[in-house]
C-alpha cells in the first residue's frame, strides 16, 4: 500500500483538526484586523496571513473529505463583525502575530514529528516554512518600528565552567544563584504571552455580552497580572530588563467584533498553550525556586483552563474533537 493511502492515525486526525480550529479562529481575527489596520507593513503582514490561513482550510478540507472524516464547525462569518469598532491599536495586532506565529511554530513542528505518511508530513513541513518566513518578517517589522523588547543581554564569560556545589539547583531564601541564560529566556517568553493575555483579556472584557464570561475573563486577567509580577519580581532581584505591557494598545471600545464563542475559545487556547511553555520552561529551570514556582502557575493555568471548559460547555460551544470508539459501551451490547 503507497503512503498516501495509509489510514489516517489518531495523532494525524488530531493534528488536522486542531489546525482547522486554529485557522478558521484566525481568519476571523486576520479579517476583522485589516479592517482597521492604518500601517502598510503591518497590513502587508496581514494579508500574508489572511492568504495562508484560507490555503491551510482549504488543504485540510481536502485531507478530510478523501478520508471521509467529518469537516469541523470550527469558527465561521458568523463568529466575527469585522465592521465593529477598532479594539486594538497597530501596535497590539503587530505583537499578536508575533505571539501567534510562535505558537504555529510549535504545533507544526509537534505535528510533522508525529505524522506517518508523507503527504502530511510534507504538509506540515511546508506549513512550518511558511509560517517562519511570516515570523521572520514580523520580528523585522517590530525592531524597525522599535515595538519589540529585547531580551537581557549577558556579559560574555571569560571561560567554560562546570558546576561543582549542589547549591546550583538550591533556590531558597540567600542561595539563590543568578539565572541561567535558559531561565531568562523562558521567563521572557512567559512573560511576553502573559502581557498578551492580559491585553486580550482587557480588550474582551469590554466587548463580551455574557456576565458570565465576562466574570471569567476578568479572572483571567487578574491571575495572568499575578503571574507577570511574579516573573518581573525574578528580573528585579537580577537588575534585569521585563518586556512591556500591551494593555495601552486596547482603545475604549465596547462594540464585540468576535462573538462570545470566538473569544472564549481564544482564551482556551491561550491558557492551554501557557500551560505547554510552563512545562517546557519547568524541564529546564534547575532552580528549585523556579520549579516550584511552575509547578504552582500551572496548576492555577489548570483550572482556570478546566472552568472555561465547563463554561462553553454550558453554553455549547465546545466542540469535541475526534474521539476513539466507546469499547466500553460496545462491549456491554449496547448500541446507540
Amino acid at each position: 500500500m503507497e503512503q498516501n493511502q495509509l489510514p489516517l492515525t489518531a495523532p494525524e486526525i488530531g493534528s488536522l483538526w486542531t489546525q482547522y480550529m486554529f485557522d478558521t479562529m484566525s481568519i476571523c481575527f486576520i479579517k476583522y484586523a485589516l479592517e482597521h489596520i492604518e500601517d502598510e507593513d503591518i497590513r502587508e503582514i496581514y494579508q500574508i496571513a489572511l492568504v495562508l490561513s484560507e490555503n491551510h482550510v482549504e488543504k485540510i478540507k481536502e485531507f478530510f473529505e478523501g478520508e471521509n472524516q467529518p469537516i469541523p464547525q470550527g469558527f465561521t462569518e458568523q463568529d466575527v463583525n469585522i465592521h465593529a469598532p477598532r479594539l486594538f491599536q497597530d501596535s497590539f495586532y503587530l505583537y499578536y502575530m508575533y505571539i501567534m506565529t510562535l505558537q504555529g511554530l510549535t504545533g507544526y513542528s509537534l505535528s510533522v514529528s508525529t505524522s506517518v505518511r508523507e503527504d502530511f508530513r510534507n504538509y506540515y513541513i511546508k506549513g512550518y516554512t511558511e509560517t517562519m518566513q511570516l515570523f521572520d518578517k514580523t520580528i523585522d517589522t517590530m525592531l524597525t518600528k522599535g515595538t519589540y523588547t529585547r531580551p537581557p543581554v549577558l556579559t560574555p564569560p571569560t571561560s567554560i565552567d562546570f558546576v561543582k556545589q549542589q547549591s546550583f539547583l538550591t533556590g531558597w531564601f540567600d542561595e539563590r544563584r543568578p539565572l541561567t541564560a535558559m531561565e531568562i529566556g523562558d521567563i521572557t517568553f512567559n512573560m511576553n504571552k502573559m502581557h498578551l493575555h492580559v491585553a486580550l483579556k482587557v480588550g474582551f472584557s469590554q466587548v463580551v455580552k455574557s456576565d458570565k464570561v465576562r466574570k471569567f475573563i476578568n479572572r483571567g486577567t487578574k491571575m495572568s497580572n499575578k503571574h507577570i509580577e511574579l516573573f518581573e519580581d525574578i528580573f528585579r532581584e537580577e537588575t534585569l530588563n521585563s518586556p512591556m505591557s500591551m494593555q495601552s494598545f486596547v482603545t475604549d471600545a465596547t462594540e464585540a467584533p468576535f462573538s462570545d464563542k470566538w473569544m472564549m475559545y481564544q482564551v482556551q487556547l491561550s491558557t492551554q498553550v501557557a500551560i505547554a511553555f510552563y512545562g517546557s520552561s519547568l524541564s529546564v529551570s534547575s532552580r528549585r525556586d523556579l520549579a516550584a514556582m511552575y509547578i504552582t502557575l500551572t496548576g492555577e493555568l489548570g483550572k482556570y483552563a478546566e472552568d472555561g471548559a465547563n463554561l462553553m460547555i454550558e453554553n455549547g460551544w465546545l466542540e469535541q474533537p475526534p474521539l476513539a470508539p466507546d469499547r466500553r459501551h460496545l462491549t456491554k451490547g449496547k448500541r446507540p
